[in-house]
């Protein structure tokens, strides 16, 4: 019986330095060597200060920018301590009440602008931190955005362009458009300034 217990201590203390100390400190080597800025959260840097993340949706209504996905956390948006999805289905009325406040939303801040809204402007993504919309989004938000801003639209369809991704491999999924870097970088077009 000494033995066996012996074994299992034994055994115990060797699965624990492998998966508990060498495995995670071989995982950690291997992402910050092959994959640095993905394991250091996808930060996004202006002048050496992290700004955000490219992971993390953040909290854009000025009229002079562009708008992300809704976030589900509250009372903070896009506090990613509180991730969580909205957990409300089609048939509920408190969805409805939501997406008809954020449709209003949006036909107030752009008047003239009677398309149909894209889906991903009025409802929350699954972990309520999104910070991608479909190319659709981001197109349906230029009138607004060339209004305030006075930038001519080509520009700003060329700006969305630019920070579009692809489909994974080609095939997975649909392009989006990564509206924290989008606005960082309308920012930086206006010199730092947003006129509002």
């Amino acid at each position: 019986m000494a033995r066996d217990i012996r074994t299992a201590v034994v055994l115990f203390l060797v699965f624990a330095v492998v998966t508990g100390l060498m495995y995670p400190l071989a995982m950690t080597g291997i992402g910050q060597v092959l994959f640095a800025r993905q394991a250091n959260g996808s930060l996004i840097r202006v002048h050496g200060r992290v700004v955000g993340s490219a992971l993390i949706g953040q909290y854009f209504r000025g009229p002079g920018m562009f708008w992300s996905r809704p976030s589900a956390t509250s009372p903070v948006p896009y506090d990613a301590e509180a991730s969580s999805a909205s957990n409300v289905g089609p048939d509920n009325p408190v969805l409805r009440m939501h997406v008809a406040a954020r449709v209003a939303a949006l036909h107030k801040a752009d008047p003239g602008e009677r398309g149909l809204v894209p889906i991903d402007l009025v409802t929350s993504s699954a972990s309520g931190l999104d910070p991608d919309i479909s190319i659709a989004a981001a197109r349906y938000q230029v009138a607004r955005v060339a209004h305030v801003t006075k930038i001519p639209r080509a520009r700003l369809d060329a700006l969305i362009k630019r920070y579009t991704t692809p489909r994974s491999l080609g095939l997975l999924g649909e392009p989006v458009v990564n509206v924290v870097r989008l606005d960082l970088a309308l920012w930086q077009m206006q010199g730092g300034h947003f006129r509002q």
